[in-house]
């Protein structure tokens, strides 16, 4: 059986904000314009397309074929809250490589993150199990939050989001 392609899609905003941040991030491209021509403008043009629909879409591609596409469709709703599901952005070498490595690994691409538009969340590292649960209640206590993802010993993530308040992860 042959795995399901997939796509990610976001509903945004601005999307070719969106998409031009995203690209960077994971090292992707934008989209080519279809055969026969040179620009998405011309092609959109050629179709007739409003130019104030110009922006309604976005998609962006892995250069190598291996990722998802991912497409940026306008919608004119505000993001309700919390996303149910976010990308991590895997960037430290895993586990076999020391913690400190993989830190200051994660530490640079969230500068170069906050560069592109990104804003920092929090940075989650192994810390004492009770302190940690301790801070988590009390936490979702006065902010009436549910239970936060836990550090694992010598785990270490920092939980970013991108120019429209989409979370993600980078570890």
């Amino acid at each position: 059986m042959v795995a399901t392609k997939t796509q990610v899609v976001f509903d945004c905003a601005d999307p070719d904000r969106l998409a031009r941040f995203w690209s960077e991030a994971l090292h992707y491209k934008l989209q080519d314009p279809p055969a026969g021509f040179a620009t998405w403008q011309a092609a959109l043009k050629a179709w007739n397309v409003p130019e104030e629909e110009w922006n309604s879409a976005s998609a962006i591609v892995d250069p190598e074929g291996r990722g998802p596409r991912i497409y940026f469709q306008q919608m004119d709703t505000p993001k309700p809250g919390k996303n149910r599901l976010h990308l991590d952005l895997n960037v430290s070498g895993g586990m076999a490589v020391p913690l400190e490595t993989r830190k200051t690994q994660v530490n640079q691409e969230v500068g170069r993150l906050l560069r592109l538009g990104a804003t920092e969340q929090k940075a989650w590292e192994e810390m004492d199990r009770f302190a940690l649960e301790s801070q988590r209640r009390a936490a979702a206590a006065t902010q009436n939050l549910p239970p936060r993802s836990r550090a694992e010993p010598g785990e270490y993530w920092v939980v970013m989001q991108d120019p429209e308040g989409n979370e993600f992860c980078v570890q």
